[in-house]
């Protein structure tokens, strides 16, 4: 026994130097950072950003790939899957804590089948509409949807997304009529809203800020408790006459489960330095986002309260997939 205990000693000591090791000279290859939407949209964003100064920072390339599908689960079930080494990684949004209470039979569990990196950023959503849209308030909008139901459609990025929780929301506290029309990617949905093919759309900061300023699209609220200074003139959604209406949308970089600890506390400390250089911090401002780097275990925590709060929101508004 006291020979098996020595051994067993031995062997967690070798794979913790080991690990050690593994983490002084990672990354020592291109690391693969998945993310799963389709190209151009709000994540997309972020994660080129992310990537270019991980890049410069750390040594290697940090190659963005896209991979979406099933409001974000093909990509993530991609990543879940794979070896925990440190080289595929998935930058994930709150649509990561909303599938499950959308979705029957989820691949992985958004909390055990992976590790937490580093919560990343914080962003309002707008509400836009189509200038075509006789609506240049939420009043008038609401209104508008009530005289004509279900003529008002609504965009968003896929059933489950983050854009369809947040119009779901908003239809549930003040009773707008509206109708879902869910797309492949934030993307897309923003094109039909431009051309007018659906009226409106709970959109990213950075899809607002490349099309509100030349007059395509107009913005009504901000989702979020405060006014963002990208936008100053827009009020929150509460100023515009719906009270208690609060909610923003988050990104996270997260690993298999079983990622060794060095190379994520190497991974957060990179982040942490990246997120707060003048240059990083400056591009995130003008994509609209704002900087919130958080530790790994707080990451956790936080995921774990974000499941139960949106839980209850598609149970109160009733969000079912079209």
């Amino acid at each position: 026994m006291i020979i098996f205990a020595r051994s067993c000693l031995v062997a967690a000591i070798c794979a913790g130097a080991l690990a050690a090791v593994h983490a002084q000279t990672y990354p020592n290859r291109p690391v693969r950072l998945v993310v799963p939407f389709a190209p151009g949209g709000f994540t997309d964003v972020v994660a080129r950003i992310l990537g270019q100064r991980l890049s410069m920072a750390m040594g290697q390339q940090f190659v963005i790939e896209n991979k979406a599908g099933a409001g974000s689960i093909i990509g993530t079930d991609f990543v879940a899957k794979s070896a925990p080494d440190g080289y595929t990684l998935v930058m994930v949004s709150t649509t990561h804590v909303i599938s499950p209470w959308i979705y029957n039979n989820m691949p992985y569990d958004p909390l055990k089948s992976f590790t937490a990196i580093s919560k990343l950023v914080d962003s309002p959503y707008v509400l836009l509409v189509n200038p075509k849209v006789p609506a240049t308030n939420v009043k008038e909008f609401i209104a508008l949807a009530k005289a004509a139901p279900d003529s008002i459609r609504y965009a968003s990025s896929g059933n489950g997304s983050s854009q369809h929780l947040m119009a779901g929301l908003f239809a549930s506290m003040t009773g707008a009529p509206l109708k879902h029309i869910p797309y492949k990617g934030s993307a897309g949905a923003a094109n039909d809203l431009i051309a007018g093919v659906v009226e409106s759309s709970f959109a990213g900061v950075p899809n607002a800020l490349s099309q509100v300023p030349q007059g395509r699209l107009r913005a009504l609220a901000v989702t979020t408790a405060k006014r963002i200074p990208q936008l100053p003139d827009v009020p929150t959604l509460e100023e515009a006459g719906v009270p208690g209406y609060e909610a923003s949308v988050w990104l996270a970089l997260l690993a298999p489960a079983g990622t060794p600890r060095e190379i994520v506390n190497k991974l957060n400390a990179e982040i942490n330095k990246t997120m707060n250089h003048p240059e990083t911090r400056d591009a995130l401002y003008k994509a609209g986002v704002e900087v919130s780097h958080s530790t790994p275990e707080a990451m956790n925590d936080y995921m774990t309260k974000e499941m139960v709060r949106w839980g209850k929101v598609v149970k109160d508004t009733g969000t079912k997939l079209e």
